[in-house]
């Protein structure tokens, strides 16, 4: 019952979290595909869910897929993200190190990346306030539908500039 508990809530956060529309966006222009992003959530988060340490094969089943996945097929996809996640990293530090960051050109996308702060303290906000719930959550849509709008631009943009 435990574990069928378990599943059930992971799946439920893992599904929101994989079906927010700036999730969307961000994943679909991510190095990572939606199994690798799944994955890396499970392996980091279920845990922290489940308040112990799961085995790989416990792991393997909160998989939202209704295929059985092995443990060796959860691991590795996991790799596979773990090195996608690794080489993204090591892309953003040459690219400072060698002064890429001081361009112009990477303006609209540190604007994102301040919308989406703000975005997310806004939310933080609403679920810790009990000011106005209606008020909150129309500034909070507000939020989403510009970042979402931003993110769209910007991806569309970077497509042709390539």
């Amino acid at each position: 019952m435990v574990k069928l508990k378990l599943k059930d809530s992971v799946q439920t956060w893992l599904t929101s979290s994989i079906n927010d529309p700036i999730v969307k966006i961000i994943a679909v222009n991510s190095h990572l595909t939606r199994t690798q992003l799944e994955t890396l959530l499970i392996d980091i988060l279920s845990d922290n869910i489940a308040g112990k340490s799961l085995k790989y094969d416990e792991k393997a089943s909160l998989r939202l897929t209704k295929a059985k996945i092995t443990r060796g097929s959860f691991n590795r996809t996991l790799k596979q993200a773990r090195e996608n996640v690794t080489k993204s990293i090591y892309t953003v530090i040459l690219l400072g190190y060698i002064g890429v960051f001081e361009s112009t050109t990477l303006t609209p996308y540190l604007e994102i990346a301040n919308k989406l702060h703000t975005y997310l303290e806004a939310y933080k906000n609403m679920l810790n306030d009990e000011d106005d719930p209606t008020e909150q959550a129309n500034i909070i849509a507000l939020l989403r539908k510009e970042l979402e709008t931003s993110l769209k631009q910007l991806s569309d943009s970077s497509e042709s500039s390539v």
